[in-house]
């Protein structure tokens, strides 16, 4: 197993929800030049701003099965890639169009993560600090959300400013990628799939942490 921290498994597993939050948070204010540049009746906006929740519906719905069959940790580097993706698309989106199947890309690691990170986190968390933990992923929620607000009116001015806004998730979701790599599987699923010798060594390494 890798040597990492316990409060580093937790910081990564909860990172989820801060671009959870900085998504759903930052097309607030970046609607505001969208509509501008694009020429975007209100049904338009309406449609640019919702479009994340019906992608974050499907991403609700198929993480369940989906996590139980490949694992959180896989789940969450899959997340963490549409991420990415979804954020740049936003980026440089050249229409309503391009800009609205983003969003619902993006919406699909959004419900994944909603419903993937306090799942992870709860299986990860000792008894002990488990209630403390399951509470992380809403912290880092609404730091993201906040995040979101601090960079909407950094860039207000800026020219096509509104494509910066959208694209700096992308950084946060390449961090999350890159240190999930080193986060162990969650011990309950790996129990599920019959490595219970390798569940009791995350479990230990976990405690021996002092977590």
């Amino acid at each position: 197993m890798k040597k990492v921290s316990g409060k580093f498994i937790y910081f990564f597993g909860a990172l989820g929800g801060l671009l959870f939050g900085y998504d759903t948070g930052v097309i607030s204010g970046a609607i505001l030049f969208i509509k501008n540049d694009m020429t975007l009746t209100p049904l338009a906006q309406g449609v640019v701003v919702s479009a994340i929740l019906f992608g974050a519906i499907i991403g609700a719905a198929a993480i369940s099965p989906l996590s139980d069959k490949y694992g959180r940790k896989r789940m969450v580097l899959v997340a963490a890639t549409i991420f990415v993706v979804g954020s740049l698309l936003s980026a440089f989106a050249q229409d309503a169009q391009i800009l609205i199947l983003s969003r619902v890309v993006l919406g699909i690691a959004v419900g994944g993560s909603s419903a993937l990170v306090p799942l992870y986190l709860a299986e990860m968390a000792p008894a002990k600090s488990r209630g403390a933990l399951s509470t992380l992923n809403q912290l880092m929620i609404t730091i993201g959300i906040l995040s979101a607000y601090i960079v909407n009116l950094t860039f207000a001015q800026w020219t096509d400013g509104w494509r910066i806004m959208l694209g700096l998730a992308a950084i946060p979701a390449f961090i999350l990628f890159f240190g999930t790599l080193y986060l162990p599987e969650s011990p309950r699923w790996l129990v599920y799939k019959g490595f219970e010798k390798k569940a009791f060594e995350i479990l230990q390494f976990i405690r021996d942490g002092g977590i």
